[in-house]
């Protein structure tokens, strides 16, 4: 099964956030031994390898970090066809932690740039980048390091299926105080008026999304926490609040209308928030897609997400033509169940080969 080496050995890696240094080493060696013309670990822990010399460039940014949680990683052979038909070679799953989330994706960069090999007047660069699942550190270090033609994002959406979008996220605190008042006073409490301001920011959510029809045009709201303390002057209640946000909703927009149905409870931004993105259809990076997908038996199909993705860390600085591709069943990530079938990953390697030819050609 020399061509799942590559899936098989990184998926081996167990690299849950900030412990992807293992990961990484193995990726650096293998792109090597698969021929890259240059293979390192940058400034940030990512691992980065480079095929070809080019002055154009394709960017294959995928995640090497996994979620917690480690999986025994095993090769399952499918049932035996009831008549009779003897198995190929390929068929079946590899469980394991980071299959499908996003390891399998990532390896299929590697091995499809390996497949195509370098081209005249072109570069590709692969990226496993680090820290995605918490604040995509990864992502941030080489948004301004590299300004490429096209560039592809590891997720999963399955082997015939372009992901164009991906919705933005923010997150806020957002407490209320109040004077300590005797409990027979009749006086609202910090718990009552967080309630309130809860309800407030559900009805501004609920209306907005009342002329919506689709879930990516939509804002999806969630009530993460809510704790209450109080001392002998002052009690509070804190709400944790967190968005996840269409393209015409940008983070300021939306901390701005939060402060406003807030009022005088303080809001406070937690992480880093980041906007939505939507990738442009008419592209000869989707086109090519588009083909890879034919070509290999496939009808193509695409898919707008409604979580975040390193997408929406690069596209608005790169500004190119950008999608977001890779095999594996997105119901699947960050389950205990988490696999990927060994099928669809080599076909979702033919599909990025015929791609990185087109678009090179």
């Amino acid at each position: 099964m020399s061509e799942f080496e590559t899936l098989v050995g990184l998926v081996s890696q167990y690299s849950p956030s900030g412990q992807e240094r293992g990961a990484v080493e193995w990726l650096v060696t293998r792109m090597k031994l698969l021929g890259y013309d240059d293979a390192y670990i940058d400034g940030a822990g990512n691992a980065v390898g480079v095929m070809g010399k080019g002055p154009q460039q394709v960017v294959l940014l995928g995640h090497i970090d996994t979620v917690p949680g480690e999986i025994e990683v095993a090769l399952i052979p499918p049932s035996p066809d009831p008549s009779g038909r003897p198995l190929l070679q390929g068929e079946g799953s590899l469980y394991g932690r980071g299959s499908v989330d996003a390891k399998g994706p990532l390896a299929c960069f590697v091995d499809a740039v390996a497949k195509v090999g370098a081209k005249a007047g072109w570069q590709c660069v692969v990226i496993g980048a680090v820290e995605e699942e918490r604040d995509s550190e990864g992502a941030r270090f080489i948004v301004d390091k590299y300004r490429p033609d096209y560039a592809i994002i590891g997720e999963p959406n399955q082997w015939d299926r372009v992901g164009l979008g991906y919705k933005g996220s923010a997150w806020a605190s957002v407490t209320i105080k109040r004077e300590q008042t005797h409990t027979a006073s009749g006086e609202e409490t910090a718990a009552e008026a967080a309630v309130e301001v809860w309800l407030r920011i559900k009805a501004y959510v609920d209306a907005f999304n009342a002329d919506k029809q689709k879930i990516f045009d939509q804002l999806l709201l969630t009530l993460r926490g809510m704790e209450s303390d109080s001392n002998d002057f002052e009690q509070w209640t804190r709400l944790k609040v967190g968005v996840r946000l269409p393209v015409d909703v940008s983070p300021e927009d939306w901390y701005k209308k939060l402060g406003e149905i807030a009022g005088n409870a303080d809001v406070e931004r937690i992480g880093f928030a980041v906007p939505a993105w939507g990738c442009e259809k008419n592209t000869k990076l989707v086109r090519a897609f588009l083909s890879g997908i034919r070509s290999n038996g496939g009808e193509p199909r695409f898919v707008y997400k409604t979580g975040t993705a390193d997408l929406n860390i690069v596209a608005p600085v790169w500004k190119c033509p950008a999608v977001v591709y890779g095999p594996g069943d997105s119901n699947l990530d960050h389950t205990p169940n988490e696999y990927i079938n060994l099928n669809d990953y080599q076909k979702a390697v033919n599909v990025l080969s015929v791609v990185l030819s087109h678009l090179s050609a």
